[in-house]
């Protein structure tokens, strides 16, 4: 594995970790809506899909912003 280049080690790192991190979100969710004991899959409103959805694409600029080599915090 040597002779991959670091393009495609990230996209192959990049997918198992967003893999893991889907899997214990659905996790969560799911173990979240058995403890409400309704025996139902739970109910998301628009607004709180367009919340997560808006957090999630903030999350994906600020690990796309790493590659510019810029840190948010100043260098003294």
């Amino acid at each position: 594995m040597s002779n991959i280049n670091w393009k495609t080690k990230a996209m192959i790192v990049g997918t198992v970790v967003g893999a893991l991190i889907g899997l214990g979100a659905a996790t969560l969710f799911t173990r979240n809506a058995d403890k409400s004991g309704s025996g139902e899959a739970p109910e998301v409103s628009t607004a709180e899909a367009l919340g997560l959805a808006i957090s999630i694409i903030g999350i994906v600029r600020g690990i796309a912003s790493l590659a510019d080599g810029k840190s948010s915090k100043k260098k003294k």
